[in-house]
């Protein structure tokens, strides 16, 4: 009778072993990911257009996604994603992308990959848990820089627009047929349990301290491009 306990003391502390470092993962991901947002913005003339940042839905970011020789069959990269709610942007969601077609030049090294979705439609196939971008939702190549060409429709029609920076070039890359969904096992290791993907995005869950250094990147170019919008239509 005796060896339950100690069994079950074994099991606890080998299961809290393996979930420091897979919260500190997770966290590292999150500031990964968060200095993705500040590297691009310290560039505004080779960065995200100000009226794409300041009419983005949810953006999500996918911090050295391996591609090429890296994975059979494709890309894949693991990442978060936030969304706007009645107040402000969410507590970040975590994510995997793989398969699909997303543009990249050839070679073994790995990229950044941030995804913008634009309208309603893109983002309830976000919310969805499990969203392909393929066909009508595929992601587009996004415009780069200060401002967006007046001849694009990324405002009216795109659902997702996406860009990819390697070795320091950030352009707009096509993205089809990968699929999104979460990341459970990041997801657990950073709440501590399984939290709804939907209710996460949708602002009913509270963002840990971990999230700070993602979520302020985001706010701060997101406010940057909202203030220089204000000025110039002044």
């Amino acid at each position: 009778m005796k060896k339950y306990p100690v069994a079950f003391l074994t099991l606890s502390l080998a299961t809290f072993a393996f979930a420091g470092p897979a919260q500190q993962d997770t966290t590292a991901r999150l500031q990964a990911a968060g200095q993705v947002m500040n590297e691009i913005m310290a560039a505004p003339d080779k960065g995200i257009p100000e009226e794409v940042l300041d009419g983005a839905k949810c953006i999500a970011v996918v911090p050295t996604m391996a591609k090429g020789a890296f994975i059979v069959g494709g890309e894949h990269g693991r990442g978060v994603v936030t969304c706007r709610t009645a107040h402000g942007w969410s507590a970040p969601a975590f994510i995997s992308i793989g398969g699909g077609n997303f543009g990249f030049q050839a070679g073994g090294q790995s990229v950044d990959l941030v995804v913008l979705f634009m309208n309603d439609k893109g983002v309830q196939g976000l919310l969805s848990s499990k969203f392909e971008l393929s066909g009508e939702a595929s992601a587009t190549a996004g415009p780069v820089g200060r401002h967006a060409s007046a001849g694009t429709d990324w405002k009216m029609n795109t659902e997702a627009l996406s860009y990819s920076r390697t070795k320091g070039l950030f352009a707009g890359v096509a993205v089809d047929g990968a699929k999104i969904q979460q990341d459970n096992d990041s997801t657990v290791a950073f709440y501590g349990k399984d939290v709804s993907f939907h209710k996460t995005l949708s602002g009913d869950v509270h963002a840990p301290a971990g999230s700070d250094s993602f979520l302020e990147a985001v706010r701060a170019a997101v406010n940057k491009a909202n203030q220089h919008e204000t000025a110039e239509s002044k």
